[in-house]
């Protein structure tokens, strides 16, 4: 399942991660890649151990976890802390799928993943080229969306940035493992989620909504992993 998460971020807090992150030092975007990666990536990020990062990537997990469009989807379990990248000039990243566990930085721990994130911080007139092309069962999309928004999709896709021709395209990225690994399942909660919600909204609780609110948290409880 892919999902477009619109206003993660506020203008005002696009604008205050920009301002201090342009002016950051970048470094080679291969060094947290493998060697596959690395044949294909061209662009450059904030070191992943960078203060400014890790303070600007608190505060977008902090943002995401009061998102209901978000969590519902998502089921968050772990997050890998979010790293920010940059491409401009002709630079790209080719046709690959994203590692199965990651490290997270700084710490001993690995993590699952499950969920990968693209949070654009520059908006879609900015630049020229750089859209993420993800590739599923259904074909490939492409993406390309307004400046603190962000797409969702399971990483077991196929995915590529292509090359930015003009002006900057500048992201962050991350992975989330999720309550409910199997994206099928996932989906299916979601789905049920959204439609109680939109249920509740239309005749307010009622018993048949009490009883499809179990079946969901029965659901979530055979399902999840936590």
């Amino acid at each position: 399942m892919m999902l477009h998460v619109p206003q993660v971020l506020t203008p005002e807090q696009v604008r205050e991660m920009r301002a201090a992150i342009d002016a950051a030092e970048w470094v080679d975007g291969r060094a947290t890649v493998g060697p596959q990666g690395a044949q294909v990536k061209r662009n450059r990020q904030l070191d992943e151990m960078s203060p400014l990062g890790r303070q600007f990537g608190e505060a977008i997990v902090q943002a995401l976890l009061n998102n209901p469009l978000f969590f519902s989807a998502a089921l968050p379990f772990r997050f890998v802390p979010p790293l920010f990248n940059r491409y401009e000039g002709g630079e790209t990243y080719g046709l690959h799928v994203d590692g199965s566990v990651r490290n997270v930085p700084g710490t001993r721990f690995q993590l699952r993943t499950d969920l990968s994130c693209t949070l654009f911080l520059c908006e879609p007139e900015d630049y020229e080229g750089g859209e993420l092309e993800v590739v599923d069962t259904y074909g490939a999309h492409e993406v390309k969306l307004p400046a603190g928004d962000l797409i969702l999709y399971p990483s077991s896709s196929l995915h590529r940035v292509h090359p930015v021709t003009q002006g900057a395209r500048v992201c962050s990225f991350f992975w989330v493992q999720s309550m409910v690994r199997d994206d099928t399942r996932r989906g299916l909660l979601f789905e049920m989620d959204q439609a109680l919600q939109k249920l509740r909204a239309r005749v307010g609780e009622t018993e048949e909504t009490l009883a499809l609110t179990a079946s969901y948290h029965n659901l979530l409880r055979m399902w999840a992993e936590v």
